[in-house]
């Protein structure tokens, strides 16, 4: 039987036997509004990004809400020796930045979320650099795609990953043990956009809507009142 969204069942069940047990060790839970997310269907899960350790953690909340991860990697990663392999089997999808082939990420994620599955996007492009770890300015392809495609975008905010792995260590802080906070939103409206060709401004207003979104999620994680507009690295 074919498992076009998800990995072979070898793959998929080595992957829930390590990082299960891994991330209840390294962590604890604050999870909250998993029923928010949708058990069947396309649909693109839109996450803040603080950590390299975050899209680990970020699975097992998916997964135990019914919902295998489709994962969006740098393309390199999937050369590393063992682990280019393993993400390649549990069906992750290379990102081509900045060569003529950088448009077959997002191909890739439409045909995955026409085989119903849940792509795990992170609007940000990387983690974020904002001083104070709110989300940065969002790239575009997370709102081409649900726009192209119709899929629902759900925003999902998390908290406490940095503080088990701060952004360019390498050594995690495993004392004291941290908490993993996940709040999950309802979907995004992106209706005002429906039947507008997806030209610059338009996919730039639906970013910033869904960036806003996943801000709110992690201001209510935070407790605290969120930056009146997303940090932008590159100054504009």
């Amino acid at each position: 039987m074919s498992r076009p969204t998800r990995p072979p069942r070898f793959w998929e069940t080595l992957a829930v036997v390590i990082v299960k047990p891994l991330s209840r060790l390294l962590v604890k839970r604050d999870w909250r509004h998993g029923e928010r997310i949708p058990r069947t269907g396309g649909v693109i899960i839109a996450a803040n990004h603080l950590s390299w350790t975050d899209p680990v953690l970020l699975s097992h909340f998916l997964y135990n809400n019914g919902r295998w991860p489709i994962i969006l990697a740098k393309a390199g990663v999937f050369k590393a020796p063992v682990i280019g392999h393993a993400i390649k089997e549990l069906r992750a999808i290379p990102v081509h930045r900045g060569s003529s082939e950088a448009a077959r990420s997002l191909h890739d994620a439409a045909e995955r979320l026409r085989q119903g599955g849940a792509i795990l996007f992170y609007p940000e492009g990387t983690c974020t650099r904002d001083p104070d770890l709110w989300p940065m300015v969002g790239k575009t392809g997370a709102a081409r795609l649900a726009l192209e495609s119709g899929a629902q975008v759900i925003p999902v905010a998390h908290w406490g990953a940095h503080e088990l792995l701060p952004y360019g260590e390498k050594r995690p802080r495993l004392f004291p043990r941290k908490t993993f906070r996940v709040s999950v939103g309802p979907p995004v409206d992106l209706s005002r956009y429906e039947g507008l060709p997806a030209h610059a401004e338009v996919l730039r207003e639906a970013t910033d809507d869904i960036v806003m979104a996943i801000t709110a999620q992690l201001a209510e994680l935070r407790g605290e009142k969120a930056p009146e507009a997303p940090y932008d690295p590159a100054g504009r």
